[in-house]
C-alpha cells in the first residue's frame, strides 16, 4: 500500500500583518517539510470589498499592530503607507489577485508581491491599479489577469476558500491545519522558530500515516 500524503493547510490573507511577520519562519518551515507533506494555501479573506476610507481609530489600531510585530518579530513596515494612500479595510481584491495569478502559476509570487507592496513600498493592494502593476512586474499576461481578477469563477473560488476557513479548527491568521485521511489537527504556529511546528507536524504524521 502506498504511503498516504498529508496536507498542511496554510490559512492566510496577503494583507494580514501577522502573516507578513511570520513569512520568514513560514518559508523555513516549508523548506524543511518532509516529502510526504504537501502545502496548500487557503485564503481566509480578512475584509470584504469597500470603497470607504478606514476610520482613523481603526488606522491607529492597525498601526499599533504593525509596531508590535516590528518589535517582537523584527519585521519591517513602511509607515508612509498611512499618509501616501487612502487606507481601506478591504482585502478580498488582493485575495482575488492571488487566485488570478495562480492561473498563471504565480500564486506564491503574487502573495509576496502584495505583501512587499503593502508593507515595504507604501502601496495599497486594495486598489486595482496597484494589483495590475504588480502583475506586470511579475510579467503576467495582463489581459488574462484583468479578466481573472473580476471573473465570477474567481469570486466563487474565494468564497469556497473563505467557507473552508470558517469551518476549520482555527482562530485567526496565520494558522496551520494538518489533514491526513480526512482527519484534521490544528498545528501551533511559532512565529520565531519553525522547529517546534515541524516537530509537531512530523509527530502527527507518524501517528497516522502508515
Amino acid at each position: 500500500m502506498s504511503k498516504q500524503t498529508a496536507i498542511l493547510y496554510y490559512f492566510h490573507d496577503p494583507m494580514c500583518s501577522w502573516c507578513w511577520g511570520y513569512r520568514p519562519v513560514w518559508q523555513q518551515l516549508k523548506a524543511a517539510l518532509p516529502d510526504s507533506v504537501e502545502v496548500e494555501n487557503v485564503l481566509g479573506g480578512l475584509a470584504p470589498d469597500t470603497n470607504e476610507v478606514m476610520p482613523l481609530e481603526l488606522q491607529a489600531q492597525i498601526q499599533a499592530h504593525w509596531r508590535r510585530i516590528e518589535s517582537t518579530l523584527g519585521a519591517t513596515f513602511n509607515f508612509d503607507f498611512w499618509t501616501r494612500t487612502q487606507p481601506r479595510r478591504a482585502t478580498y481584491k488582493a485575495c482575488r489577485a492571488v487566485l488570478a495569478a495562480s492561473n498563471q502559476a504565480h500564486e506564491e509570487a503574487m502573495i509576496e508581491a502584495v505583501q512587499r507592496a503593502y508593507y515595504l513600498r507604501a502601496m495599497n493592494p486594495s486598489d486595482t491599479d496597484v494589483l495590475v502593476q504588480l502583475a506586470a512586474e511579475l510579467a503576467l499576461d495582463i489581459t488574462q489577469f484583468n479578466h481573472d481578477l473580476e471573473a465570477e469563477k474567481t469570486h466563487q473560488r474565494l468564497e469556497r476558500q473563505i467557507g473552508f476557513t470558517r469551518s476549520a479548527p482555527i482562530a485567526g491568521f496565520p494558522s496551520l491545519v494538518l489533514e491526513v485521511a480526512g482527519q484534521q489537527w490544528a498545528v501551533a504556529v511559532d512565529y520565531k522558530d519553525h522547529h517546534s511546528t515541524l516537530e509537531q507536524i512530523i509527530a502527527l504524521s507518524n501517528g497516522v500515516i502508515k
